[in-house]
């Protein structure tokens, strides 16, 4: 299971390698990336989905077929008692978790005063308590499982899947946002409550990534052009780019880091309509 060199530290290649690392909403686009980056990096990856099984056998056959190691979990990650079964079946099956990455996430748009009661609390359900749930559950058990050197210098990792509109208000969107808002405040409080328990979290915030969510927006060369004018750095990301963000801040390397954002955008974040006034 670990790939270690001869002064003990894990290869460039392998830094994730004896670790146990579930990500939620894994069947599709990010979760995808990041399930297939942190498998390549060594660690033993759950695919949790609540639907599309046929998606997340795909993906873990994809993983074993490159040496990796990986299975399947379906649960639906607002609720608890799923949420729970989830944990103890990843127990049984790998022995316990090292890595949470609190992906799962959906959208249902609308206008404000066009939107129901129903579609801003499934969203908010979804989006905000479903990463409660997984990230209270990761935290008890890195808690009863401590720090083991030769894994990690963490007792655990949990790494929250934000967006830029965390920040950035998105008419149209507004439940959307505010569990985006919501995950940032989240994500802080827990860092600062579980950094005494060697337990780092972290976020990423991805800009515009090429996943299905979103394939609207760049589904033809003028919608693209379209949505590149929000992207300084010129091009769409791609699901592979929040992998890799998400296997570094998984590993030893990300050691000091807690209680952060990074904001994996193309540079969205610097409004670049200002570029040309202000």
């Amino acid at each position: 299971m670990k790939s270690v060199n001869s002064q003990g530290m894990k290869s460039a290649g392998q830094v994730l390698a004896g670790q146990r690392a579930l990500i939620t909403g894994a069947n599709s686009g990010i979760g995808e990336g990041i399930a297939k980056s942190m498998a390549a990096a060594g660690a033993t990856v759950v695919i949790n989905y609540v639907r599309g099984p046929e998606d997340a056998a795909r993906i873990v056959d994809e993983i074993k077929s490159r040496g990796g190691q990986a299975l399947a979990l379906e649960a639906d990650v607002s609720r608890e008692d799923q949420v729970q079964a989830m944990y103890r079946q990843m127990t049984d099956a790998c022995g316990g978790i090292d890595i949470l990455v609190n992906n799962a996430g959906m959208q249902k748009d609308a206008a404000f005063t066009d939107m129901s009661l129903a579609d801003w609390e499934l969203v908010i359900r979804v989006n905000l308590t479903g990463q409660f749930l997984c990230a209270r559950e990761a935290a008890r058990a890195f808690t009863r499982q401590g720090v083991i050197p030769e894994i990690s210098s963490s007792a655990g990792k949990i790494i929250c899947i934000s967006s830029v509109h965390e920040a950035i208000p998105w008419a149209g969107h507004i439940n959307y946002a505010a569990s985006k808002g919501g995950v940032m405040m989240m994500m802080k409080t827990m860092a600062q409550e579980l950094a005494a328990r060697k337990i780092r979290v972290n976020s990423i915030a991805p800009g515009a990534i090429k996943t299905p969510i979103n394939h609207d927006a760049w589904a033809t060369p003028e919608k693209e052009a379209e949505l590149l004018k929000l992207i300084p750095y010129g091009r769409v990301g791609e699901p592979d780019d929040i992998g890799r963000t998400a296997v570094w801040l998984a590993s030893d390397q990300a050691d000091y880091v807690t209680g952060a954002t990074l904001y994996v955008d193309g540079g969205m974040m610097l409004y670049p309509g200002f570029r040309t006034g202000g």
